[in-house]
C-alpha cells in the first residue's frame, strides 16, 4: 500500500508543478492535469507486466505514464517541449509516446486511441507474446461510433484487450446523464456479449482488484472486458477551463468525502504505517517533483534539424 500512496502523490504533486509551469508560460499548447483521478492509472497499471503488455490512452496521459515508473524527468522535459523529453519535445502534453515501454500515447483525438488499442490488442494475439492490451478512454469517448466498432471486432476475434472507461463524470463541459442515454458505462459492451465490471476509481485497492479480475478473465483467452472506473476530476477539462459548469461545492464534497490519496493514507494509518513514514515520502516526492521541474528548465530546446527527423519509420 506504500508504493501505491507514493505512486499517486507523486502523480498528485507532479501535476501540481504542471499547473504551475504553465502559468508561466513554460508549457505551451493544451495540458490535461490527472489530479484527483490517480487512483486509477495507480491501481491498473500496478497489475501489468511491464515489457509484455501495452497500454494506450487519450491525451489526459501524463498520469498513466507515470503510474508506469517512468522517469518524471523525462515526463516533466517533454511537458515543456525539450529535447531531452521522451519524445524528444515533439509530443508535449498530448502525444507522449514510448515503444521501450510499451506506451504507445497519448492521443488528442477523442475515441480514436481505442481502435488502436485493439489494433495492439491484435498484434499481441497474432504474434503469441501473452501480452493484454490496456486501453484507456473517458465517459465522453465513450458515446464515439469508432469505440463500438473496435467492440465488435475485439470480442469476434476474442483479442486481448481492456478497455478501460475513466469515467469522470465530465466530458469537458458535458455532464455524463446529459450525453448518455445510458449513464451506466459498464454496460456499453453489452450487445457485443463483453462483460463489463463497475469499480470505485477513487479506491487504489479497489482498482487493483478489478485489474485483476480483468487480467484474468483476458490472459484465459476469453477476449475483451470493460471496465468502468468511476472517478472525478478536480480540475477543470484543461489548464483553460474555469468549469463553471459545475460548482465549488461540488468538488470539495468530492475532495472531503473520496479523495483517493486521502482514503488510501487512513488505510495505511489504520495498518499500523506511523507518520512518519508517510511524511517521509511525502518530502522525497516533492524533491523528485522539484528535480523534475529543475531539470526541464535547464534543458536545451530541440535544435532546428529536428524538424525532418522521425517524419517517416526508416526501419520496419
Amino acid at each position: 500500500m506504500l508504493e501505491y500512496y507514493r505512486q499517486m502523490l507523486l502523480i498528485r504533486r507532479f501535476e501540481e508543478k504542471a499547473g504551475q509551469l504553465y502559468g508561466l508560460g513554460l508549457i505551451g499548447g493544451f495540458c490535461h492535469l490527472y489530479i484527483g483521478q490517480e487512483a486509477v492509472a495507480v491501481g491498473l497499471q500496478s497489475a501489468l507486466e511491464p515489457g509484455r503488455d501495452s497500454v494506450i490512452t487519450g491525451y489526459r496521459d501524463h498520469g498513466h505514464m507515470l503510474a508506469y515508473g517512468i522517469d518524471p524527468n523525462v515526463i516533466m522535459a517533454e511537458l515543456t517541449g525539450r529535447a531531452a523529453g521522451i519524445s524528444k519535445g515533439k509530443g508535449g502534453s498530448m502525444h507522449m509516446f514510448s515503444v521501450e515501454h510499451k506506451f504507445y500515447g497519448g492521443h488528442g483525438i477523442v475515441g480514436a486511441q481505442v481502435s488502436l488499442g485493439t489494433g495492439l490488442a491484435f498484434k499481441h494475439k497474432y504474434a503469441g507474446d501473452g501480452g493484454v492490451c490496456m486501453a484507456y478512454f473517458g465517459d465522453g469517448a465513450a458515446n464515439q461510433g469508432q469505440v463500438y466498432e473496435s467492440f465488435n471486432m475485439a470480442e469476434l476475434w476474442k483479442l486481448p484487450i481492456i478497455y478501460v472507461i475513466e469515467n469522470n463524470q465530465y466530458a469537458m463541459g458535458t455532464s455524463v446523464n446529459r450525453a448518455s442515454s445510458e449513464d451506466q458505462l459498464y454496460k456499453r459492451g453489452e450487445s457485443f456479449r463483453i462483460p463489463g465490471i463497475q469499480v470505485d476509481g477513487m479506491d487504489v485497492l479497489a482498482v487493483r482488484g478489478a485489474a485483476e479480475t480483468a487480467l484474468e478473465w483476458v490472459r484465459a483467452g476469453k477476449g475483451p472486458i470493460l471496465l468502468e472506473l468511476k472517478t472525478y476530476r478536480y480540475r477543470g477539462h484543461s489548464m483553460s477551463d474555469p468549469a463553471k459548469y459545475r460548482s465549488r461545492d461540488e468538488v470539495q464534497a468530492v475532495r472531503d468525502k473520496s479523495d483517493p490519496i486521502e482514503h488510501l493514507k487512513r488505510e495505511l494509518e489504520a495498518a499500523g504505517v506511523t507518520a512518519d513514514e508517510v511524511k517521509k515520502i511525502d518530502t522525497d516526492i516533492k524533491r523528485i517533483v522539484a528535480e523534475s521541474a529543475d531539470f526541464a528548465e535547464q534543458s536545451p530546446e530541440p535544435d532546428l534539424s529536428e524538424l525532418y527527423t522521425d517524419v517517416l519509420v526508416e526501419t520496419y
